[in-house]
């Protein structure tokens, strides 16, 4: 099969360092493979959605040289595809409507599990729907982090697939879109190692294709802490994209060509001398 990547942010806020990393290496991974590099737009989620961050988001990709393959896909036009992923776990039994609050929840050591309601209907309000999960053990190689596992009951339980609001769920609708695009190999920030399984979970009750994963170190602050968005401080510049693209190889452990003058010259010189294996592993540097 072709190779497929894809980069898939979400509109909280404008490109920042931590996010170019993830789209640097995600680009790398595909065009060292000679493949197609994609672009997808997670906004599904209208509260914590920041006007204009999208096309803000879009608009400085081609500045950094990243120029996806086909057009830009977005999940606020997908709906119909979760609605039909929803109803067949739905009509399998593999989701339960849920009215727990946390502090139901907290009872339960804030995970819920065996699918099952701790709190009573409550016709006079929406569900949540949550995905049921058994004791499975769900493993799998990253092919930067290694080989991974996770006990779902253990570790996450019933998760939501489906919010109170009627918004779905990024697991859901990552699982469906992955599927949809083709995407062979998912690169992506550590902080979604943890999700893997769940989402691993999801493509075999759907009966979907399984990519291949490799979870990026992630961009930290000087004390440690993961870059957030809404740090303004740390949002990269696309009227002057040289320093910040190479403060990104420099982060993945590809050494920088110090004589381009443009993006696209950067990174096909970084091509050049790139291999995802040789990808620093872990976040054990920080961003000051």
């Amino acid at each position: 099969m072709d190779y497929r990547g894809r980069f898939a942010p979400s509109p909280t806020g404008l490109l920042h360092a931590g996010s170019l990393v993830a789209a640097v290496g995600s680009w790398l991974c595909a065009r060292h493979a000679g493949g197609q590099w994609l672009v997808r737009m997670e906004d599904i989620d209208p509260p914590r959605e920041v006007p204009g961050s999208a096309a803000a988001i879009l608009g400085a990709l081609p500045a950094f040289g990243l120029v996806p393959d086909a057009p830009i896909e977005y999940q606020s036009s997908r709906m119909d595809a979760y609605d039909a992923a929803f109803e067949r776990l739905r009509r399998d039994g593999l989701v339960f409507p849920c009215w727990c609050s946390r502090s139901d929840l907290a009872a339960a050591g804030g995970i819920h599990r065996d699918g099952r309601c701790i709190a009573r209907p409550d016709p006079a309000r929406a569900p949540a729907w949550r995905m049921r999960v058994t004791d499975e053990r769900i493993a799998f190689v990253d092919a930067l982090q290694g080989p991974q596992q996770q006990a779902l009951r253990e570790a996450v339980g019933d998760f939501v697939i489906r919010r109170v609001e009627g918004f779905y769920s990024y697991q859901l609708a990552c699982v469906v879109d992955d599927a949809w695009q083709g995407i062979t190999q998912v690169v992506r920030g550590s902080d979604l190692l943890d999700s893997t399984p769940r989402q691993i979970w999801l493509q075999h009750c759907l009966g979907l294709p399984t990519p291949h994963y490799l979870h990026l170190p992630l961009v930290l602050d000087s004390e440690g802490r993961k870059l957030s968005k809404s740090e303004r401080s740390r949002e990269v510049d696309p009227a002057d994209p040289m320093p910040a693209l190479r403060r990104a190889l420099t982060f993945l452990g590809v050494a920088p060509e110090e004589t381009a003058v443009h993006p696209s010259e950067l990174l096909q010189a970084a091509l050049g001398h790139f291999a995802p294996h040789r990808l620093t592993q872990c976040s054990d540097h920080r961003v000051a």
